[in-house]
């Protein structure tokens, strides 16, 4: 059981891991799990189970077909069997480095931006 929200575990696969995220995209999957591998942990992904759906009103009868829902796509439970492992923690300890060497940043760990820039710790900015 966890502390607190910011430091989640479970078994994912049968391992004990640190939860790094729930519910990603196979996007997101993607970005953060060579991120995670070149930083030498090792990262489990499991596929989540879909969120519980809302009964749906009944639709008002009419004479339009009401059209299939598409099924959404598939969301995943992403870990590190390294349960010290804390998301927060390491990106603003700036524990984590990206492949051309400089420090995850927050707006690159969310992927607002595409090159992690910040080689000077907020707290050492001149103002």
């Amino acid at each position: 059981m966890a502390i607190n929200k910011n430091h989640e575990f479970e078994e994912l696969d049968g391992v004990k891991c640190a939860i790094v995220e729930r519910n990603a995209s196979q996007q997101r999957v993607g970005f953060l799990r060579p991120l995670l591998e070149f930083n030498k942990y090792t990262v489990i992904v499991v596929t989540s189970p879909p969120p519980k759906a809302v009964a749906a009103a009944a639709p008002a009868a009419t004479d339009t077909p009401v059209e299939a829902a598409a099924p959404p796509p598939p969301i995943f439970t992403i870990g590190v069997t390294d349960v010290t492992f804390n998301a927060i923690n390491a990106i603003f300890g700036r524990l984590l480095k990206t492949p051309d060497g400089h420090t995850v940043t927050l707006a690159y760990w969310q992927q607002k931006e595409t090159v992690s820039r910040d080689d000077v710790p907020y707290f050492s900015k001149k103002i």
